[in-house]
């Protein structure tokens, strides 16, 4: 079965950084684009940073200079980390990853910038 589990979230100043984790397990996920998303309160969950399983990566314009999303595919791990962290970016953060027609997702991890 499937599971994604993020860490490293919590409260940090406008201007700090924070590494997320996303464990995968279940099978392996080298073959797979991998992401994460976030969901701020009163909001519609949107994408934030992909990584194909050849490496590249793409961002949504909001966060591209100032999150980099990588993978350990050894680790079956995908990072997303953030700097220059703004008020803007406080929300709950998921893991991703779709595999045929399933999508599935972590449980996420709350990032608050505030000072």
């Amino acid at each position: 079965q499937v599971q994604l589990v993020e860490s490293g979230g919590g409260l940090v100043q406008p201007g700090g950084s924070l590494r997320l984790s996303c464990a995968a397990s279940g099978r392996s996920f080298s073959s797979y684009a991998m992401g994460w998303f976030r969901q701020a309160p009163g909001k519609e969950r949107e994408f934030v940073a992909r990584i194909a399983w050849s490496g590249t990566s793409t961002y949504a314009v909001s966060v591209k200079g100032r999150f980099a999303i990588s993978r350990d595919n050894a680790k079956n791990t995908v990072y997303l980390q953030m700097n220059s962290l703004e008020p803007d970016d406080t929300a709950v953060y998921y893991c991703h990853v779709r595999i045929g027609e399933h999508d599935y997702w972590g449980q996420g991890t709350q990032v608050t910038v505030s000072s």
